[in-house]
């Protein structure tokens, strides 16, 4: 008899799971007909339940029968009622009823209890007793009415007295097996040891290998027990049923067994006392299901698995398990593949094993993959999954059990709110989260956060890198996306918009102890935001934060939002600088360039050109950096921006200098102009500072002094610790060029304690600099060859090449007072081969002018007159005072041209 629930028929009497495919595929077809649209296909179905996509291609062809919590998602998801959810669930039961009975015994089925579940509820004395038809009835509710774990069937223990196969794949687990292997435990304690991790990670591969290398210590038996934790389809193992079987393994009869959870407690540990038992309990849901089921004295040892910290669970010994690390996931997929010219060496393999996360469960399912499929070669299987980044998953299963499915078990153990963050992980673009920006991401407090972030990580859903840091595997990552593309999607860009917000607004903060400018960017404040009241916090939160701004950044340009992009490469751009994260400034300020230019924002464009220019002058990309000057200039000048014109102008006026134009002068001279019009008085000081090393250079060292002096003063009164740092140097380089060393070590040494205090690696870098010239001026050679060489290791490390030029020169120039003309030549030649790179005269003479001074000092008067004439060329056309003081040493040695010798 047939009965129609909406227009989709279902057999109350169907025997088979075609049958039930042929009413998914009528569900689904009446799903496209009440939208408007066409047939949802498995890819889209696969993204909406987490589940593989070929996979659900089984369950609607009839391969295979899904489980009652994957039906139930299934239909739910196909606009099922409610009422058809329980006819659907219905109809699944008694088709795996079915399937699982002999034919003789069908008939009576329903009045059989075949597991420790039935005969537990009717041994209790009838308090809750219910029939097994009655409990199923009650367990098929809407989907939308009761969580998944709600949907499995009870829990059927089945202890078995033999430990399951060990596998020939094993691989790696050297340190945890040595742990295992080595345990040594109290007198009168049982050795207990919890494996533990995420879902794939190969624990129960690990306890099963250890149980077998450990057996032979344990002669009176080993035991397996499944508990069930994620098990799909079926409940955790309650203890009770767990204990009912443990005793039956080991020769109780059941009439012998008691009703109740104490009294079987009490005689499984009687049982055990005395014996030497190796007992593996697998999938363990919590500690409340293991603990009943130790053994009360010495001598066995438990070994557990489970994907949850077991913390509760009284002298356990925690084993958490890792991924496979890069070699030894390699020859995991080598060895299942089992292709005799397969090599764990081959780049494809380890872009393979890469993509996998270098999980043990994922690499093994592609393993396999290759051995079952000989015509596909290594190369193009890591070709798919590297063009299906964001759909790995439903590349990685085997038959009916998936990758996605492993993780999807441990996602429904979570709370509503829980399952929420974890899905909402997965549209946070950067490589771990704390509980602020994952309460900023959820929109809840931060109490809330914690406990939520708490709970994933206790599911072994997310690593704990460092403390309050939480990081997801990628695969696990990508599980989340998919998931999460199921909300609506005014959540999810209403959540993208909180994260974003919360990365501005907390870096904003944070800047304001960092850097002299500090951008304007107007967001919504955060639910919650960490308190940054020093230097010291916003530096660590800046550097803790960093890859995550530029990955917020990168999203927000790509998802339409060039806002913040524009303002997180504006805000950090200070911090970036001062800490030598060149390269990534760099990228950031191209990436927030595109973003204004798509946007059409031409007011964004200037302050964005003036720092691209600024990190592309510091990286010794000088063409580079006026272009972009020249272009923020000609932008703010025609929408009348006139502090940003004052920024463009004075960076300009720094890069002419680098480069040797004597123009930098009056440029620079225009931005103090333009500040102190402005009332700016902290970007006045910056300039005046900027000014004086000019000034320096052509000769006007008076000049110098009085603006070095006065941005010293400003920026004290501003309480600018880094500027007043700058300022020192520069007042150390006057002291030193007319004569008062000492007065110019003591300025020097102030700021080098400023800059160290500060963090400030270039700051340093230009100090040790400016002091190793004083000190080889006074002639003491060791202290300035080890200022010189911790300089020059610090501009490598920053990659400022200027500086390396320039420290480079200094060290040729001590060598030559202190050592041979060879080393010191050698300096030099260096330096020439940067400065020539980065089109920096000024180090270009100076090196040039350093090995001119090397031959002479060789006695190889001609060559060296000719590198002489040649740094007398540039410092001529720079306008340097240099060339008259090199004149007058090539006519004191009858080198210049049309000199008699």
């Amino acid at each position: 008899m047939d009965r129609e629930v909406g227009d989709v028929p279902l057999a109350v009497d169907v025997g088979s799971q075609e049958d039930l495919a042929r009413a998914l595929r009528q569900l689904r077809r009446r799903h496209a007909r009440r939208h408007g649209y066409t047939e949802l296909t498995y890819r889209e179905l696969a993204a909406r339940s987490g589940y593989a996509h070929g996979v659900i291609g089984d369950y609607f062809t009839g391969k295979i029968l899904p489980s009652t919590d994957r039906l139930d998602v299934l239909v739910a998801l196909l606009g099922a009622t409610g009422e058809e959810q329980r006819a659907f669930a219905t109809v699944r039961d008694r088709i795996d009823e079915r399937r699982r009975q002999p034919a003789a015994v069908r008939t009576t089925a329903d009045s059989r209890a075949t597991s420790f579940s039935a005969s537990r509820s009717q041994s209790a004395g009838g308090v809750g007793q219910q029939e097994p038809a009655e409990a199923a009835a009650q367990d098929r509710v809407p989907v939308s009415e009761r969580s998944i774990r709600g949907a499995r069937t009870n829990g059927a223990a089945a202890a078995t007295r033999t430990l399951p196969r060990d596998i020939a794949s094993f691989t790696g687990r050297v340190a945890e097996l040595r742990q295992l292997e080595g345990a040594e435990f109290p007198d009168g304690v049982v050795g207990i040891h919890v494996i533990v991790g995420m879902a794939g990670i190969g624990k129960t591969a690990l306890a099963v290998h250890a149980g077998h290398r450990l057996a032979t210590r344990f002669p009176d038996g080993q035991i397996f027990l499944p508990l069930h934790g994620h098990t799909p389809g079926q409940r955790p193992v309650d203890p009770v049923d767990a204990l009912a079987s443990l005793l039956l393994t080991v020769g109780v009869s059941v009439s012998h067994i008691p009703p109740h959870l104490e009294p079987r407690i009490g005689m499984w540990r009687d049982y055990v006392a005395g014996k030497r038992l190796l007992l593996l309990l697998d999938d363990a849901v919590g500690h409340e299901q293991v603990r009943p089921l130790l053994p009360g004295s010495a001598g066995s040892l438990v070994l557990v698995t489970s994907r949850r910290n077991l913390t509760a669970l009284e002298d356990g010994s925690a084993i958490s398990l890792d991924t496979l690390t890069a070699g030894e996931a390699s020859g995991l997929l080598v060895q299942l593949a089992s292709r005799p010219d397969l090599s764990p060496d081959d780049p494809a393999v380890s872009h393979i094993t890469r993509l996998c996360g270098h999980l043990p469960l994922a690499v093994a399912m592609l393993g396999r993959q290759l051995h079952h499929h000989p015509a596909w070669s290594v190369a193009d299987l890591a070709t798919d999954l590297a063009r299906s980044r964001d759909h790995r998953l439903e590349l990685m299963h085997a038959e009916n059990a998936s990758v996605a499915a492993a993780f999807d078990l441990s996602y429904q153990d979570l709370s509503a709110d829980q399952q929420r963050l974890f899905r909402y992980l997965g549209l946070h673009s950067g490589n771990d989260i704390d509980a602020y920006a994952a309460a900023a991401l959820t929109g809840t407090d931060l109490a809330t956060s914690r406990r939520n972030l708490e709970a994933l990580y206790d599911q072994h859903l997310l690593s704990e890198p460092a403390h309050g840091r939480y990081h997801l595997h990628d695969l696990i990552r990508e599980h989340a996306r998919a998931l999460a593309a199921t909300d609506p999607l005014s959540e999810r860009d209403a959540a993208t918009d909180r994260i974003l917000d919360f990365y501005v607004h907390t870096a904003s903060t944070a800047i304001r102890h960092v850097a002299r400018r500090q951008p304007v960017a107007s967001v919504k404040p955060p639910t919650a935001a960490p308190d940054l009241p020093d230097r010291e916090t916003a530096v660590a939160w800046l550097s803790a934060e960093r890859l995550n701004l530029h990955a917020a950044a990168d999203q927000a340009a790509s998802c339409g939002r060039p806002g913040h992009a524009i303002a997180i490469s504006g805000v950090i751009h200070g911090y970036l600088c001062s800490y030598g994260h060149w390269d990534q400034a760099l990228a950031l300020h191209r990436t927030a360039l595109d973003a204004a230019r798509q946007a059409g924002d031409r007011c964004a464009e200037p302050s964005v050109l003036t720092d691209l220019g600024v990190v592309q002058r510091l990286t010794g990309a000088t063409s580079s950096a006026l272009s972009s000057f020249a272009a923020a200039l000609d932008l703010c000048r025609d929408l009348g921006d006139r502090p940003g014109e004052a920024d463009a102008l004075n960076e300009l006026g720094v890069t002419q200098y680098v480069t040797g134009d004597p123009a930098s002068v009056a440029s620079l001279s225009r931005a103090v102009d333009a500040y102190r019009a402005l009332g700016d008085r902290s970007s006045e000081g910056a300039a005046l500072n900027d000014l004086g090393i000019a000034q320096m250079e052509s000769g006007d060292v008076r000049a110098a002094a009085v603006g070095f002096t006065q941005a010293l003063e400003l920026h004290r009164s501003l309480g600018d610790r880094l500027w007043e740092a700058n300022a020192l140097n520069n007042i150390g380089a006057v002291q030193r060029m007319t004569g008062d060393y000492l007065a110019a070590a003591a300025s020097h040494g102030q700021a080098l304690e400023l800059y160290r205090n500060l963090g400030n690696q270039l700051g340093e870098a230009n100090a040790l600099n400016n002091m190793g010239i004083v000190q080889y001026l006074t002639g003491d050679y060791v202290s300035a060859a080890a200022s010189h060489t911790k300089a020059l290791e610090l501009y490598r490390t920053l990659g400022n090449r200027f500086g390396e030029a320039m420290v480079l020169n200094s060290m040729g120039e001590l060598e030559l007072a202190s050592a041979t003309a060879a080393r010191a030549a050698a300096y030099h030649e260096q330096a020439l081969a940067v400065a020539a790179a980065i089109a920096s005269p000024i180090e270009e003479a100076r090196a040039q002018e350093g090995i001119g001074r090397c031959h002479l000092q060789d006695g190889r008067t001609d060559e060296g007159g000719r590198w002489l004439f040649q740094a007398f060329s540039i410092y001529q056309r720079t306008r340097s005072p240099h060339a008259q003081r090199l004149a007058t040493v090539l006519h004191d040695h009858g080198l210049w041209p049309g000199d008699s010798s």
